[in-house]
């Protein structure tokens, strides 16, 4: 039963690692006995990541990397490739929101600047689509691999306050639907895209407009935890067990898929 979720060996590239969603994963994952490839824009957070992982007794390299550079994430699949000769999987961490782009409660849409408005749809959209065109295509040439993608609750229903957010991550579901049937269809069975979408967890980016600086709920809070049927916030380390799951072979015939990781937000009506 251990080997059937192994991913012992296993070359995983973590894009955006150098945060905390990315650098979790990373350290999940290199507990399993996986080679971490660490990508980071932050050469400080990327340092950082690499000394943890491989302090803890894990294989791990770090390359300074521009997710929104099609040099860039090709000259590091090119130092990839030369030093463990394969990519088995892809995770893109990648991500987040612009505070320009995520409304005060007494803004209206038509306040938010189409500036902040590109920002975050780039750093969203084209921050995943282009590690999955580069890394993507050592997989394709392989013919064997998985990338996994991150979505969000933003993209079930409408959630106030972050539209160019939304919609960017929305953009990901249908990507990862679209890209799934390509792999599989043009390059094999053994190619998977898959992408979770995670319910809310407490960081660094959003830490502000859930906790108030007394350590007590704000009102979007209490809104969330309402209509979250498992009534917590989750942990961060909530998301490991998933990604893990899906980059080993024993989710061979899931594809295309968007999982939530909720505690029961997506499903639950709020009455």
């Amino acid at each position: 039963m251990e080997n059937l979720f192994s991913i012992k060996e296993k070359v995983i590239v973590v894009t955006g690692a150098g945060g905390v969603l990315g650098g979790n994963i990373s350290k999940s994952l290199s507990q399993g006995g996986a080679k971490i490839v660490v990508l980071d824009i932050r050469q400080e957070n990327l340092d950082s990541q690499v000394h943890e992982i491989k302090s803890g007794g894990g294989m791990a390299v770090g390359f300074c990397c521009n997710v929104l550079d099609t040099n860039s994430l090709e000259d590091v699949a090119k130092k990839i490739v030369e030093k463990w000769g394969q990519i088995d999987a892809l995770v893109n961490c990648a991500g987040g929101n612009v505070p320009g782009a995520t409304l005060s409660p007494e803004q209206t849409i038509f306040d938010m600047k189409m500036e902040d408005w590109e920002k975050v749809i780039k750093l969203n959209q084209d921050g995943t689509i282009l590690p999955c065109l580069v890394f993507g295509k050592v997989i394709a040439q392989q013919k064997k691999g998985c990338i996994v993608n991150i979505s969000s609750m933003a993209t079930y229903s409408a959630i106030t306050r972050v539209p160019g957010y939304s919609v960017a991550k929305t953009g990901i579901n249908i990507f990862t639907k679209w890209l799934a049937t390509e792999m599989a269809m043009k390059f094999g069975d053994q190619i998977r895209v898959n992408a979770i979408a995670p319910g809310f967890f407490i960081g660094d980016q959003n830490r502000a407009i859930l906790i108030n600086p007394d350590g007590s709920l704000t009102e979007r809070s209490k809104k969330v935890l309402a209509k979250t049927p498992m009534g917590r916030f989750g942990n961060i380390s909530e998301l490991n067990g998933l990604v893990h799951f899906l980059c080993s072979d024993s989710a061979s015939f899931i594809t295309g898929t968007v999982i939530p990781v909720d505690g029961g937000f997506s499903s639950f009506s709020g009455v």
